[in-house]
């Protein structure tokens, strides 16, 4: 079973198609979007219809849960600053953004035992909460057993790494950023997304047998940057994107 996990495009449109071009080269068997498909670029409903064209089940982000408090009107889209890129949003967009759910919980039998696989955009707690690479250890465990996670896998800092945490009851538990599709700030400027790979034996007792593989994806940077810095949209967003941070 391969999955497909990704986080945090941004409305960056060339961004998201190089990376479902890369995606869809690897014959995924099942895929998931943890959120943020909006925000900072210029081209939310051109995302939002792609990830509906496909399919592709989706959690609300606190970028999505930001469109339903910003206050959109006739005049907004001549409204210079970083709201901007909501009031871009079409109503139908609008409305499947604010259906969208706050977690996804997946169970698989394999090797006569159990796998709980539990998404979140921030973490299991809050939508706008950072579950970073050094956050600690047993406060990320408690969070694990509340969800009943055994892999856990969260977007929201835009930081990918995959951390591995040997418990006490001798199983292993995983943790995976997937990092930023259309915003990386890891000082790499390629898009970044999940390939999960699980077999028959994938187990917590096995920390080899469950396989993360973070892909990298270069898209055309300046076509991005320059899309902001010709919009409303305030141009350090351009820069951030340049300098992956």
């Amino acid at each position: 079973m391969k999955i497909a996990l990704f986080s945090d495009i941004h409305a960056n449109l060339p961004a998201f198609e190089a990376m479902l071009q890369d995606m869809d080269n690897q014959k995924p068997d099942a895929i998931y979007c943890l959120g943020d498909l909006v925000g900072y670029n210029v081209w939310p409903n051109e995302v939002i219809r792609e990830i509906r064209r496909r399919g592709i089940a989706t959690l609300k982000g606190n970028h999505e849960e930001k469109v339903e408090k910003v206050i959109t009107t006739p005049d907004s889209l001549n409204e210079q600053g970083k709201n901007y890129a909501y009031h871009l949003i079409d109503e139908s967009n609008r409305e499947y953004l604010r259906t969208l759910p706050a977690h996804i919980k997946l169970e698989y039998k394999l090797n006569d035992g159990y796998l709980h696989l539990v998404l979140a955009h921030g973490s299991t707690r809050s939508i706008d909460e950072y579950v970073l690479i050094d956050t600690d250890e047993d406060y990320v465990l408690g969070m694990m057993q509340e969800s009943n996670a055994d892999l856990l896998f969260v977007g929201h800092s835009h930081k990918p790494y995959h951390r591995i945490i040997y418990t006490r009851d001798e199983k292993f538990k995983h943790v995976v950023n997937l990092g930023s599709v259309g915003k990386p700030k890891d000082g790499d400027q390629r898009g970044c997304y999940v390939m999960l790979t699980l077999n028959k034996n994938s187990s917590i007792l096995d920390k080899d047998s469950i396989q993360v593989e973070f892909r990298r994806v270069e898209y055309d940077v300046e076509k991005a940057g320059k899309a902001i810095e010709t919009s409303l949209l305030p141009s350090e967003f351009a820069d951030a994107l340049r300098l992956a941070k």
